[in-house]
């Protein structure tokens, strides 16, 4: 067998976010002799030493809000001036895709593939304008488009949005399904007994994940369930005014910040509810972890039903009607359902990342061949 058909992901960096995790999902499961990864990053991630261990390349250049746009756009048309045996570029910048696919093209690289993971953009109304504007390349210069979900592809592709393939987020199973003893040791490594009803999430500390929203929750239903505990698990920009947050609320002994973690599977275990209040979503990996673990789930009706995979996990809730949550809790907490999971259930919506692992592949070699 020859080389390898080497395909270069482009993120900001590989860190444990939604999509970084689908990449390295795939990454893990597609067969590294015919396929191999390289990626095009701007900071250091969490990944970036299994990814040199699979063999990976990464790349660097500095990113657009620390240089500016016309540094920006230097590094870029650089970078692929001196890298263009690159057969295939796969983006997953949202909208500053556009960008990276237009050098791309102009360096003739014949595969560019734009990939969609979200449903709005963050940032301020400056940022927001500038991603705009920059999203406007992507079409023009893309050969491919994927996204995570309907919405998502709707989103970022717009009128082109029916051509786009969609690319589910799978999971490796069997690292998520419930396991009975594992719950019973992440309980006792945290110091929570079993009476304890444990709440948690997982998410960057941003404002799309609406963390504020989610404290003030927690406080209302500490009123009621007193022996109750939250976990926020990941890092962010927001983190310390939430920790102030948190202080102010006199909440520090009930609610738990865990950081970034490796563990999440193991974590999910212990949990009695997940609890995702999301301003905005494409279609969330935690929550396919989550109903991995059999855990059930009380998200925003902004997040796409798509996320539902039919287990009776998934409940939604309005973010204008705090008592909607409070009272959906509640239920939760009383039914103290037995935690099951439903292997079936992925591979029949095709969120068994094997499946879709190989599904990438196939299209990486047919299209390059």
């Amino acid at each position: 067998m020859g080389n390898p058909l080497r395909i270069l992901h482009v993120v900001v960096n590989m860190n444990r976010g939604g999509a970084e995790t689908l990449i390295m999902n795939l990454y893990r499961n597609i067969d590294r002799r015919k396929v191999q990864f390289d990626f095009l990053t701007c900071k250091a991630g969490a990944f970036d030493e299994e990814i040199l261990n699979k063999g990976g390349k990464i790349h660097r250049i500095p990113y657009v809000s620390d240089v500016g746009h016309i540094k920006y756009l230097k590094a870029l048309n650089q970078f692929f001036d001196t890298h263009k045996s690159y057969p295939i570029i796969h983006s997953h910048l949202d909208k500053m895709s556009g960008m990276v696919l237009r050098s791309a093209r102009k360096a003739g690289i014949p595969v560019r593939i734009s990939h969609s993971h979200n449903t709005q953009s963050e940032g301020g109304l400056a940022a927001r304008i500038y991603k705009w504007l920059v999203g406007k390349f992507i079409i023009p210069n893309s050969t491919t488009l994927f996204a995570c979900s309907n919405d998502a592809a709707i989103w970022l592709f717009q009128k082109k949005s029916s051509t786009s393939h969609i690319l589910k987020n799978g999971i490796e199973y069997d690292r998520f399904s419930f396991s009975n003893e594992v719950r019973k040791q992440i309980r006792a490594e945290l110091m929570l007994d079993d009476q304890t009803f444990i709440l948690g999430h997982v998410g960057r500390f941003a404002h799309q994940k609406n963390h504020t929203y989610l404290i003030d929750l927690f406080a209302e239903f500490n009123k009621v369930r007193e022996n109750a505990v939250l976990l926020l698990i990941g890092d962010g920009p927001l983190r310390p005014t939430i920790e102030e947050k948190v202080r102010k609320l006199g909440l520090e002994k009930k609610i738990r910040f865990l950081g970034v973690r490796s563990d999440i599977n193991r974590i999910l275990q212990g949990l009695d509810i997940f609890v995702f209040p999301s301003l905005h979503e494409g279609l969330p990996v935690a929550l396919i972890e989550a109903q991995g673990a059999g855990l059930p789930c009380l998200i925003s009706d902004c997040v796409s039903t798509e996320v539902d995979l039919g287990m009776n996990l998934v409940n939604y809730a309005p973010l204008n009607n705090t008592e909607a949550w409070i009272n959906k809790m509640k239920r939760i907490t009383a039914s103290q359902m037995e935690r099951k999971s439903e292997q079936v259930a992925f591979s029949n919506k095709g969120y068994d990342i094997a499946a879709t692992a190989n599904k990438i592949e196939d299209f990486y070699l047919t299209i390059s061949g």
